[in-house]
């Protein structure tokens, strides 16, 4: 019998929309920089690289999932090219300090995205409440 967990996860991803699989990747991202933070205090570097190798993919999906039309995602990309050096000199060095700022910087944007997500949940039930009204 499967775990029920993990089928409740794949369930999550296969029903999200895309705004909240965004949501989704800087949750994993956050984890995985703290779950390497944890790895490296313990002095356990294969477990730190492999977290930190997980951040980076998702920073990376991030990166090529941009919509090129839209004017921000040309600072966005190079937001996360920063971060994506980031945390490969902070793999390298094995920096606390490099983990931080990163994870500071994922932070803002899942609560900036989180702000996002509310806002158009909040116009799409006035305007479903309008349409239901009329």
């Amino acid at each position: 019998m499967p775990n029920k967990y993990k089928v409740y996860q794949k369930n999550s991803v296969f029903t999200a929309s895309p705004g909240e699989l965004t949501l989704m990747l800087y949750e994993g991202c956050i984890k995985f920089i703290k779950q390497a933070k944890i790895a490296l205090a313990n002095g356990d570097y294969a477990d730190k690289n492999d977290k930190l190798q997980k951040a980076q993919a998702i920073i990376t999906e991030l990166m090529v999932t941009l919509d090129e039309k839209q004017e921000i995602s040309k600072d966005m990309k190079r937001l996360y090219d920063y971060i994506q050096r980031r945390i490969i000199q902070a793999n390298i060095k094995n920096d606390v300090e490099i983990l931080d700022e990163v994870e500071k910087m994922v932070l803002d944007f899942r609560d900036t995205w989180k702000q996002v997500l509310e806002i158009n949940k909040k116009s799409q039930s006035k305007s479903s409440t309008v349409r239901t009204r009329v």
